[in-house]
């Protein structure tokens, strides 16, 4: 005998495990933290036992007891498999959503080139992309998967290093000098291009260091152009407005269509930060999340 009578708390349990709090389930499901509350009281009822821990204070108000703990694996396992079944309903031509969050930059430069090889391998599944500069709660459901550079720790999330990176300087070709070497002195004359993006942690350099590793001796001139948005920097880089320090995987494709030139190669900078694919182990039991996420690591390149 099957107890679906219960699968209203048992969604219920599941949500308020995730978030926390029964305003984050509410928010989810669609109804009130009353309503969630009493389904997941019926339920303490039907087994006998509290379910939760409660505390009057802190980010997670709810923390579910061993029992629950132990339980709560195979109650989302069952959801999944509940809601894949409810797929198979709507039939056979149902198409599969997955959607993807990642910055202005990095979709534009690195992952719509690449994007037809995963529609080929899965036609089935469309994808949506949420190009967003600010990091999406992926928790909350605001996309199902993202790709993130950092360190690498995110609460809430699983994350599966996709490749490394390193910082690079480069100009548009237009800039280049005709009778003149390239050398860390004239970098330092140019119109100096500066990313104000915060990189806690990730120690990308400013251009008094990266001059002085390339052997310049002389600091970086007075002209120069700050912005705050790693896309607008490459935008600006583009246009020929000066020498921009930039993430190498975000002009990947500028440099191998010629449109932007890497200065000073020999001069490496390898940075703490990398890309990663992040979800959630909610998300990731769904197929076609799983797919992408899967397609995401084949593809990209791995180092550093």
């Amino acid at each position: 005998m099957r107890f679906l009578t219960r699968l209203k708390s048992l969604q219920a349990l599941e949500a308020a495990a995730r978030h926390g709090s029964f305003v984050g389930a509410a928010t989810e499901l669609g109804v009130t933290p009353p309503a969630v509350g009493q389904l997941v009281r019926s339920l303490e009822d039907w087994v006998g036992y509290p379910l939760f821990r409660r505390s009057r204070s802190g980010a997670e108000r709810l923390v579910p007891v061993e029992e629950a703990r132990e339980a709560l694996d195979d109650i989302a396992t069952g959801l999944d498999r509940l809601e894949a079944g409810l797929a198979r309903l709507r039939g056979r031509k149902a198409r599969s959503i997955v959607v993807v969050t990642a910055s202005q930059a990095l979709v534009a430069n690195w992952l719509l080139p690449r994007l037809a090889d995963f529609s080929t391998r899965h036609p089935a599944i469309d994808v949506r992309l949420d190009v967003s500069d600010r990091v999406v709660d992926l928790a909350q459901d605001e996309a199902d998967l993202g790709i993130r550079c950092g360190l690498g720790s995110w609460k809430g999330v699983k994350a599966a290093r996709l490749m490394g990176e390193e910082i690079i300087a480069v100009c548009h070709r237009a800039l280049l000098p005709e009778n003149e070497a390239i050398t860390g002195g004239w970098i330092a004359q140019q119109t100096l291009i500066h990313d104000g993006t915060p990189h806690p942690g990730g120690d990308f350099p400013s251009w008094s260091e990266w001059l002085a590793r390339s052997g310049a001796n002389q600091p970086p001139g007075d002209r120069g152009l700050t912005i705050n948005s790693t896309a607008a920097v490459i935008q600006a880089a583009l246009a020929g407005q000066g020498v921009a320090l930039v993430r190498k995987a975000l002009v990947a494709q500028e440099l191998e269509g010629g449109r932007l030139v890497h200065l000073l190669p020999d001069c490496r900078w390898p940075v703490a930060w990398a890309y990663y694919a992040v979800a959630t182990p909610k998300a990731l039991r769904r197929a076609e999340v799983s797919a992408f996420h899967d397609w995401l690591t084949q593809v990209a390149p791995v180092q550093g």
